[in-house]
């Protein structure tokens, strides 16, 4: 019978949980305002957005969203993420897992930056974690990509005079 665990002897978790990052931006020529209510308008979407196709649910800290997102050349999928930042007019960022925490995590964020003269950086990025990571990465890390940036071209299109 087991008594005593030494702490020493148990291996950190951590280090076996893998992380990859997908990172994109673009420059819109308009202020990050107007850039927001087009990324919070969730109904709008289906109109504009080649990659999250639509979003339901209320824009909030906390709520659990709807997304359904089509990488291009690729099927669709719906996920549930929960809103863990939503900072008007700067960041929307959640997290979107698949069945338990620790196996397939995507940590989803958008974020303006203005850079003067009206204008404004979009950073669109993403952030995997989990022990499928490594497996699955090279199967989804370029069509994800792809769909960052077509996202982020439609939504410079969308958002300039």
């Amino acid at each position: 019978m087991l008594t005593h665990i030494d702490p020493y002897s148990v291996a950190d978790c951590s280090e076996a949980i893998v992380a990859k990052e997908i990172n994109t931006s673009i420059e819109i020529n308009a202020p990050a305002e107007a850039v927001w209510q087009v990324l919070i308008n969730f109904s709008c979407y289906a109109q504009w957005n080649p990659f999250i196709r639509s979003i339901q649910g209320e824009a909030r800290q906390g709520a659990t969203l709807e997304v359904f997102i089509q990488p291009p050349g690729r099927n669709g999928m719906t996920f549930r993420p929960i809103i863990l930042a939503l900072e008007p007019g700067r960041e929307l960022r959640w997290i979107g897992r698949l069945l338990l925490p620790g196996i397939f995590d995507g940590e989803h964020q958008f974020q303006l930056e203005p850079i003067g003269g009206n204008r404004t950086k979009f950073v669109h990025r993403e952030v995997f974690s989990g022990l499928l990571v490594p497996f699955l990465w090279s199967s989804f890390a370029q069509p994800t990509r792809q769909g960052f940036e077509e996202m982020n071209g439609a939504l410079k299109a969308q958002v300039e005079p």
